[in-house]
């Protein structure tokens, strides 16, 4: 019998439903979000034409466990499934995974990559980076403003700024108490930022992957390794161009009527990898040497349109190109 499903998954049970080709309603029910327990409840009603479920925490997992069962499954982008699930009077798990069955049944959705497990391993380990890297910085900031706000100035002598904000404090023993304990949790994080800096170099380096991306002028090995992590498969793509709207680096469009203008970036996709390549064009333009026709082609924009659009319109072309070598398997050459 050929039938569509629907998942509406949570962390503990996950909602099906499942309709015949007209879009009858031909069994829905509750099971527990494990992998062989939605496997059991949809033997009954056959192998399903299609299952589609939204993208989420545990989306990635469940689509790698349920495509392991021979099951035709669909992960399908939130923000559109949203549109169409908002529309509906009453919310509830039941309601979201007859609306999901029904996108599966007319297949009026759009599908999303899933990552590969070794992808996911790989962005854990900079998401765990860039969190602690964030805390150290959200630290910093606080012991600065708090000695700011009781006037305490910093005094000259030690080169480590944690050891000029012990002497600072000699001289202030109810802030001490205040902010030592704060210090001890910096030096925690440094340690724990370096271990984790450490492996990420390490990984990088020894990548057959990273190391032809390490060659262009700006990007380093974490922003290759998140490159890569990111995009899991270059094939994914028909055209390097389209690398750039992927991580959100293109221009909204606004076309209607007589109106037609483009606007800001979209910012849509992996903000980490957006900001590392950001970051990459913005050291590249600002270093002295190096970038050949690269960096001056950024001068040349920066000159008309400023740094930071600039910053990002190399930050785009830069995607293209590591997306192209990668595809091709070789190194960037300079002009």
């Amino acid at each position: 019998m050929t039938c569509y499903v629907g998942l509406d998954v949570s962390m503990e049970e996950t909602a099906f439903c499942v309709r015949g080709p007209e879009g009858r309603i031909l069994g829905q029910g509750k099971t527990a979000t494990d992998p062989e327990a939605i496997a059991g409840a949809l033997a009954r009603f056959g192998r399903p034409e299609r299952v589609v479920l939204e993208t989420g925490r545990i989306a990635n997992w469940l689509h790698r466990q349920l495509v392991a069962r021979d099951l035709p499954v669909v992960c399908v982008d939130a923000h559109q499934a949203h549109a169409v699930l908002s529309k509906m009077p009453n919310k509830t798990d039941a309601n979201d995974a007859a609306m999901l069955a029904e996108l599966a049944r007319t297949g009026f959705y759009r599908a999303v990559r899933v990552k590969s497990e070794a992808a996911q391993a790989m962005r854990a380990l900079l998401k765990a980076r860039n969190l602690v890297l964030g805390q150290r910085m959200d630290l910093d900031n606080t012991i600065r403003g708090l000695l700011t706000s009781m006037g305490v100035r910093l005094p000259k002598g030690p080169r480590r700024w944690s050891d000029r904000v012990e002497l600072a404090l000699e001289a202030n023993e109810a802030l001490a108490l205040a902010l030592r304990p704060l210090l001890r949790l910096r030096q925690d994080l440094a340690r724990s930022l370096l271990e984790l800096t450490r492996w990420l170099l390490g990984e990088a380096k020894g990548s057959g992957l990273c190391r032809p991306l390490m060659t262009v002028p700006g990007v380093g090995a974490i922003t290759a390794y998140a490159f890569v992590a990111t995009v899991d498969d270059p094939t994914r793509f028909a055209h390097s161009r389209s690398v750039g709207a992927y991580v959100g680096l293109t221009p909204r469009r606004y076309r209607s009527g007589e109106i037609d203008y483009s606007g800001r970036i979209t910012r849509r996709g992996d903000g980490l990898l957006r900001t590392l390549l950001f970051e990459a064009a913005s050291s590249l333009i600002t270093r002295a040497g190096g970038g050949g026709a690269l960096r001056d082609w950024a001068l040349r924009l920066r000159a008309k349109v400023g740094h930071k659009k600039a910053s990002v319109a190399l930050a785009r072309k830069l995607g293209v190109i590591l997306h192209r070598l990668w595809v091709d398997g070789t190194e960037f050459r300079p002009a």
